[in-house]
């Protein structure tokens, strides 16, 4: 099978450059990425399966291509990244402009957008991009919620992390309702944290809940606990207020969603959307659009959560996603070029372009410039000039402290009823004049 041959298999709406051929790989050499100098494109060569392309030899080296992106000025594109030339000469964007997406990895990244906002600035005062059941890669098309893995959804800029945990013999386990998801939580405050290591200047959001409990596991909240001591290095933020950015750089901030006890921002607390029992995709997207306009508007000290995800009896997560991204993308882009709080916005299946624009709505210094696929050679942001070492002394002490006492004992709480079904903490439990109660 030739180059050209190959080349005509490449589906047409892939971003192509016709000023850079494909690179020579020699025979036998390893699969190593490469790309060409002045342009953006990459490709990278895995080796062919054996019966695949009309051919039954294995170890033959298949290219494929990544992204391209062209280096002319003034062509920056829905994701922040500059445009890819098809072989027409006309500009493309393809993924890189997509609110849903569900291939393995993301049309661009964003991994270093939080690094240039004021210190000063609360997290409620914030759009962020996140994913609901945000391991749920496995259990088929009723189940699965997400096509890119964790570290995947870091890079292109996901910063709300909805982790789902079981109790199963001493151990936090990720689930979606059943189905385990291959993954533990010690394991995934883990590789959180190693994201945030090489990339101090950002913080994770991180809501950390019992999957389906017929009745909570006394366990649970002790486990969980000594699980954010331990795995957490230190980096855990664990309080109930709301913290500005420059006190969580480098860290993860828990949204606990316990019954009884306080280990990090009361979730219950939060002004949240999420109407998952999905029974007709235009009141689910009706409930989506009217939540996003209260955060808009709404109190600026409070936290606001929009789930656009959803499932149901005639539907699926894919298919939510399909309907409900495609115009949250259409509402937000109304009011692009100009800086609102949308709050956090929960997603299934997120493309590059709704991610931008979540994440432009925080001002022309939250924009991002995005990069390729992972894989690609990241490029690294450059922070404002006079600036850079005094930035970057602030967000390497904000790692790992050397006090380790973000962590507070577990305490608990008596839920009492208050307005509209929310669940009220006593006033001895909440930081007083942070959080507002706010009826959903």
């Amino acid at each position: 099978m030739t180059v050209a041959g190959l080349m005509a298999g490449i589906p047409f709406h892939l971003p192509l450059c016709r000023r850079h051929p494909l690179l020579h790989c020699p025979s036998g050499s390893a699969p190593q990425p490469q790309a060409n100098p002045g342009c953006g494109v990459l490709w990278s060569f895995t080796e062919m399966p054996p019966g695949r392309v009309g051919s039954g030899r294995t170890g033959a080296m298949l290219p494929q291509l990544m992204v391209c992106f062209s280096p002319r000025q003034g062509s920056r594109g829905p994701a922040g990244c500059r445009g890819a030339c098809s072989p027409g000469g006309m500009e493309t964007w393809s993924r890189c402009g997509a609110a849903f997406d569900c291939v393995p990895q993301p049309a661009a990244c964003c991994p270093d957008w939080m690094a240039e906002l004021p210190d000063a600035l609360p997290l409620s005062h914030l759009s962020i991009p996140g994913t609901h059941d945000s391991l749920s890669l496995f259990g088929g098309r009723r189940l699965r919620c997400q096509s890119w893995g964790l570290e995947a959804q870091l890079a292109a800029g996901i910063r709300f992390l909805d982790v789902r945990c079981k109790l199963w013999r001493g151990e936090l386990r990720i689930y979606h309702l059943c189905t385990f998801q291959r993954a533990s939580l010690r394991g995934v405050l883990r590789r959180t944290l190693r994201f945030l290591r090489a990339h101090p200047g950002e913080a994770v959001l991180m809501r950390i809940k019992e999957e389906l409990p017929v009745f909570s596991r006394p366990g649970f909240a002790a486990q969980l606990h000594r699980c954010l001591l331990e795995a957490g290095q230190g980096c855990v933020w664990c309080r109930e207020e709301v913290p500005t950015l420059g006190q969580v750089r480098g860290k993860i901030v828990v949204l606990e969603a316990l019954a009884r006890e306080v280990l990090g921002i009361p979730y219950e607390q939060l002004s949240i959307s999420d109407a998952w029992n999905v029974l007709s995709l235009e009141r689910k997207w009706a409930r989506v659009r009217r939540h996003l306009e209260k955060a808009a508007g709404g109190d600026p000290s409070t936290m606001y959560l929009t789930f656009c995800s959803g499932n149901g009896l005639f539907t699926c997560p894919e298919q939510v996603a399909r309907f409900v991204n495609p115009r949250c993308c259409q509402h937000l882009r109304r009011r692009a070029g100009q800086p609102v709080r949308w709050g956090i916005v929960i997603t299934d299946f997120p493309g590059a372009g709704l991610l931008h624009l979540i994440v432009a709505s925080n001002g022309p210094r939250a924009s991002g410039h995005g990069t390729a696929a992972p894989g690609t050679a990241r490029v690294p942001s450059r922070p404002p000039r006079g600036t850079g070492d005094r930035r970057r002394g602030q967000h390497s002490s904000a790692r790992c402290p050397s006090a380790r006492t973000l962590l507070p004992a577990p305490r608990l709480c008596r839920a009492t009823s208050a307005p509209g079904g929310q669940k009220r903490l006593p006033r001895a439990c909440r930081a007083p004049g942070i959080l507002r109660v706010t009826a959903v």
